[in-house]
């Protein structure tokens, strides 16, 4: 396997981000219209930022993959999490009745780059696990909430 699949999934994860920070902005204007809430807000940089946040946990991620021939567990863990990330994307365009942030490039480019590296740990002879996808959830939706809380950290101080 080497740096393959882990290559894969990282290139994967960056192509898919750009139209997530690329389009968030927009999203979360229409969601804080939508509920009242201001600091729900986000701009350019922020966005930026909360993806740069994702970026180190992914690329590290990615890099104890490649060190590890796939062993790690971070590794592991992130592989199945952006895995089922592609069905989150899908699942809150269907409930908002709408386009959201991510969804053009979440089965094309996030699941098909997910798909090939966990094919690649098969081939190994070490596919993914169900406590690969639990780990993957554990570690995945914890730093989503602290990548947007730092990127938003500024509005927090000043936005009522």
């Amino acid at each position: 396997m080497r740096a393959r699949g882990p290559l894969m999934l990282f290139t994967a994860w960056a192509l898919h981000d750009v139209e997530e920070a690329l389009t968030f902005p927009d999203a979360c204007d229409v969601l804080a219209a939508r509920t009242g809430r201001s600091r729900l807000r986000m701009d350019a940089r922020q966005s930026w930022t909360a993806v740069g946040a994702m970026g180190i946990l992914v690329g590290a991620a990615c890099l104890r993959g490649a060190t590890s021939n796939g062993s790690s567990r971070l590794y592991r863990a992130v592989l199945a999490g952006l895995g089922a990330h592609v069905g989150t994307h899908l699942l809150a365009s269907v409930a908002a009745h709408r386009y959201t942030p991510g969804v053009i490039t979440a089965v094309p480019v996030m699941g098909a780059g997910a798909w090939a590296a966990a094919h690649d740990l098969e081939r190994e002879g070490g596919g993914l696990s169900a406590a690969d996808l639990r780990r993957g959830f554990a570690v995945l939706a914890p730093a989503v909430i602290v990548c947007h809380v730092l990127a938003r950290l500024p509005n927090y101080a000043r936005t009522p």
